[in-house]
């Protein structure tokens, strides 16, 4: 164990390094949610009805779409690592399979709290105003990083089939755009009775629902139960699934 914990940090170090060295995947991953919150603030925002300011609505959905654009970087890391022989310089050592996965999952988790903390500030500069108390704001936050953990071992999992970086890209598509399939932008009960069902029943609207309940005041009701259920299923399947595609593509 003292092994694994030693080899995970070291990929995890590396990681980071990387990240600190690829500043225009880290720069986009900051600036594109700041702009579809500009967008949907100071352009959007006038024109829809959610029954409090638009700031304080939309930015939960914003900050679980830069979880989406964080996840795919990391779907792109991993597959950069398994076309470029890295991967393959490391099956000669004794080197636990999953620790490569966990430095690239740790370095995007550390991606996604630096983005989540530019996009508030940001957001609390354009209006956003906040009542929640500080438990709240840990619980949202714990929540967030339940998802964030979700989702970067599932990118790390799809980073891990994929035979190029470009593919690992593709795949990973569906994480950006299931917020817009959500409550992130418009109440729900405004969709078309089929999209709104859906909308309804994917994992990402409860998660939504009880940020925004949180930090804003909203009614939580049953989303808080829904959304702990859904990060924890979540994670636990996208690690078991992340581990047994990487161990699969090794052994090829």
């Amino acid at each position: 164990m003292s092994h694994a914990v030693a080899d995970s940090m070291t990929m995890i170090g590396r990681s980071i390094r990387l990240s600190r060295r690829n500043t225009d995947t880290l720069v986009m991953s900051v600036v594109l949610p700041l702009m579809m919150m500009a967008l949907f603030v100071y352009v959007f925002g006038g024109a829809i009805a959610t029954g409090t300011a638009y700031v304080n609505y939309v930015v939960p959905g914003i900050v679980l779409l830069c979880a989406g654009y964080g996840a795919a970087a990391t779907a792109m890391s991993v597959a950069d690592d398994m076309t470029s022989g890295m991967v393959d310089r490391l099956r000669s050592m004794p080197v636990r399979p999953f620790v490569v996965l966990t430095g690239h999952v740790v370095a995007s988790v550390a991606r996604n709290a630096l983005s989540t903390a530019i996009v508030v500030a940001a957001a609390v500069a354009m209006g956003f105003r906040p009542d929640g108390t500080v438990l709240e704001w840990l619980a949202a936050a714990g929540l967030l990083l339940l998802y964030v953990l979700a989702l970067s071992w599932l990118a790390a999992g799809l980073g891990a089939v994929a035979r190029s970086v470009e593919s690992a890209s593709a795949l990973s598509f569906f994480m950006l755009f299931l917020p817009y399939l959500s409550s992130a932008f418009v109440p729900t009960d405004t969709m078309p009775a089929a999209l709104g069902a859906i909308s309804e029943h994917q994992p990402i609207t409860p998660i939504i629902e009880t940020v925004r309940g949180l930090l804003t005041g909203t009614p939580v009701g049953d989303s808080g139960p829904k959304a702990l259920i859904w990060s924890t299923a979540l994670l636990v399947a996208s690690f078991l699934l992340a581990t047994t595609l990487y161990r699969r593509r090794v052994r090829d």
